[in-house]
């Protein structure tokens, strides 16, 4: 990390009584050239924190502000995670070879941003995180990957969890932790030369193609613009709700990050919000398209104290085409078929939003999209929600999608479409499998659910937008 004394603080990891190894992500390792580091490594890096060699000499707390429900809390900042190290992605197991990559933490101690917290992650969400970062990158989202998580050996209070209740330490895996509320916290105190140090960074390490432009300021917004809008978008054909679209939650890449109360839909729902504190529905599955523009908005409003207002307007103003054509390649790859234009596509996707909301609480999200992958109405007809599709509401639906030729069929043949039932991610299951962990310490579950997660990765072939 570059940037400087402004944005960050050094901190020590907590000195955990147990460092025990629940989970490591094998695939993320290997693409930053750490698959090889033995178990008693790992434990030493991702449990205690030994530096990387020839990496940050120590872990930096990053200073932030941001909105929180729309309030602005000038007290924020990394108050229980670090920056730990900074790696190049490479492999033959990336398709975005080159990439600086950053592993945080979340759960790993006190830093200067506690405000009054004890710096720790519960393991349930620990646990959580892992299942709705893999399942999002099984579905083709931009997201964070969950890199290991650590148990730690300490009784945690919860209001949110029966108490006490288990400690860990978890470390992700993503493209950048710069946020949008990272530009707030400069735009607050009035700091220009803080915010063009930090334009000129984030311009020149994520989006080294626009470096060269005059006013990088306006750059960085239509790049975080673009970005934002292709995760909404493949939030919503996910079925995703991530619960606390915050400023601070947002990165200038567009990534997805930081699983707190998220939900996936068990049925076409705008209305359907993840957290229990949302009384309002401001996060509601169909509100976030609305949530990412807003926030785009203020960091637009920090980028006014160094350039014009006027080309941010029109950057921002990109937002709603942006959204709807990502919303359109979103929906037809989860569908399975190619593009036959925008019109037709769009035709298809508004008929496929109609017959989800028509089919009503018998008609789970996933399993619409496992019907009918690739087109085959054969496979649909003669599955378990054949009555379903047998009506009036899916006919314009299913007569569109007749139209369309499947992209690459031979997805098809992979096992998970011959089972009756798709890899879901509902909160019922998830309590079922924190239940063995919580009461026998069984782990097998979970494994075996990560496992098929993994399957419906390879089976759905969906690739995250560069």
């Amino acid at each position: 990390m570059s940037l400087g004394p402004a944005f960050s603080d050094p901190v020590r990891p907590a000195d955990f009584p147990q460092t025990r190894l629940r989970w490591r992500h094998d695939r993320a390792a290997a693409s930053v050239g750490l698959d090889t580091l033995s178990e008693a490594e790992w434990i030493a890096h991702f449990g205690r924190f030994q530096p990387l060699p020839d990496n940050q000499p120590g872990p930096l707390a990053m200073r932030y502000h941001g909105h929180q429900f729309r309030s602005y809390n000038p007290d924020l900042g990394d108050g229980r995670g670090f920056l730990f190290a900074q790696l190049r992605e490479a492999g033959p197991l990336t398709t975005t070879s080159g990439r600086l990559l950053d592993l945080a933490t979340k759960g790993s101690g006190q830093t200067p941003w506690s405000r009054r917290g004890d710096g720790r992650l519960t393991l349930k969400g620990g646990m959580r995180e892992i299942l709705a970062a893999s399942m999002l990158e099984a579905l083709g989202v931009p997201t964070s990957r969950p890199f290991s998580l650590v148990e730690t050996g300490e009784a945690l209070e919860r209001g949110d969890e029966p108490s006490p209740t288990r400690s860990a330490v978890l470390t992700r895996l993503s493209h950048s932790h710069i946020r949008f509320g990272t530009f707030q916290r400069q735009a607050f105190h009035e700091n220009a030369e803080n915010l063009r140090i930090l334009v000129d960074h984030a311009v020149e390490t994520y989006f080294p193609h626009r470096a060269g432009e005059a006013d990088r300021a306006v750059a960085l917004l239509e790049e975080a613009v673009a970005r934002t809008a292709r995760m909404v978008a493949r939030w919503m054909s996910a079925g995703f709700v991530h619960g606390v679209l915050n400023t601070d939650n947002m990165v200038v890449t567009g990534e997805s990050f930081d699983y707190g109360p998220w939900r996936f839909l068990p049925r076409n729902d705008p209305n359907f919000t993840a957290a229990y504190f949302d009384e309002t529905g401001l996060y509601s599955f169909g509100r976030q398209p609305e949530a990412g523009f807003w926030n785009l908005q203020q960091l637009a409003g920090c980028l006014v104290q160094v350039t014009d207002s006027a080309p941010l307007v029109a950057a921002l103003n990109g937002f709603a085409v942006a959204y709807r054509e990502a919303l359109r390649e979103a929906m037809i790859g989860r569908l399975g078929v190619k593009s036959r234009g925008a019109e037709a596509d769009t035709d298809l996707v508004n008929a496929a939003f109609k017959a989800l909301a028509e089919g009503g609480a018998a008609l789970r999200w996933e399993p619409f999209f496992f019907d009918w992958f690739g087109g085959e109405e054969g496979r649909a007809m003669g599955g378990p929600r054949a009555g379903l599709y047998d009506g009036e509401a899916f006919s314009a639906f299913r007569r569109l999608l007749a139209e369309f030729e499947a992209d690459r069929p031979e997805r098809l043949a992979h096992p998970m479409f011959a089972q009756a039932e798709p890899v879901e991610m509902l909160i019922d299951e998830v309590e079922a499998l924190w239940a063995p962990i919580a009461e026998r310490d069984d782990w097998a579950p979970l494994y075996a659910k990560l496992e098929a997660i993994e399957a419906a990765r390879l089976a759905w072939g969906l690739s995250p937008p560069a």
